[in-house]
C-alpha cells in the first residue's frame, strides 16, 4: 500500500448491478502536503476484451447491443459497435475471454494471445480491461451467441472486413475505446499480414 495515502471512510453509494462507493481519504500532494479529498468510485471487478479475426477472410466480429451509457450521453439509438467483452468471474483472464466469446459470438476459440492490460476510466471507474486477439473461423461456431438471458443481453454479431473498420473509427460508426484500440493494435502489428 502506498504510505502517502490514508482512507478515511469508505461508504457505499449503490449495490445495484455493480457497486459506487464514496472515498474520503488524505492524499499527500507533490508538494508534500497533506490533503483531504472525496471521490466516487464505480466497482465492477475487471474485465476482458478480444479481437476476433479471420486472416483468411480479412475479416473481424464485433458485438452489437444497446448501452444505457452511451445513449444518456447523446448517442441517439444507444447501440454500440465493440470487441467481444465482459467481466471476469473467474481468476484467469484468458477462461474469461474464452467463455465470452462462446456466450456472446458462439464461437469456440482455440487459442488467445493477450496483447497489454489496460485502466479505461481510471479517474472514476477500478476496472481494469485485459485486452486479448484471437484468431477464428468459420468451423469453431458452436452456437448461436448473443449473450445470456438473465443478463438481458440482446447482442447481434457482426462480422465486418478489416478495412471497413478501420473506415468505421475514422466515421465515428465505431467509437468505444476498447475496440478502437485492439483495432489499432491489429494494424500496428500487421495481424491481417
Amino acid at each position: 500500500m502506498n504510505p502517502t495515502i490514508t482512507i478515511l471512510k469508505e461508504e457505499t453509494l449503490s449495490d445495484n448491478w455493480y457497486t459506487l462507493k464514496n472515498y474520503t481519504f488524505k492524499y499527500k500532494n507533490r508538494e508534500g502536503v497533506q490533503e483531504e479529498q472525496k471521490r466516487e468510485v464505480y466497482h465492477n471487478g475487471n474485465g476482458v476484451t478480444v479481437l476476433l479475426y479471420n486472416r483468411k477472410k480479412r475479416t473481424v466480429l464485433f458485438t452489437r447491443q444497446f448501452r444505457i451509457a452511451s445513449y444518456t450521453n447523446g448517442n441517439p439509438s444507444g447501440m454500440m459497435i465493440e470487441t467481444c467483452a465482459g467481466i471476469m468471474d473467474e481468476k484467469d483472464p484468458e477462461a474469461a475471454v474464452i467463455r465470452e466469446t462462446e456466450e456472446e459470438t458462439g464461437l469456440e476459440i482455440q487459442s488467445t494471445r493477450k496483447v497489454f492490460e489496460a485502466y479505461m476510466s481510471p479517474g472514476a471507474v477500478s476496472e481494469k480491461l485485459h485486452f486479448f486477439v484471437a484468431e477464428y473461423s468459420d468451423d469453431m461456431k458452436v452456437s448461436e451467441g448473443g449473450g445470456e438471458e438473465e443478463e438481458q443481453e440482446h447482442i447481434q454479431v457482426l462480422e465486418v472486413p478489416f478495412e471497413e473498420a478501420l473506415q468505421m473509427v475514422q466515421s465515428g460508426k465505431i467509437n468505444d475505446a476498447k475496440t478502437i484500440l485492439l483495432l489499432q493494435y491489429a494494424q500496428i502489428n500487421g495481424l491481417m499480414d
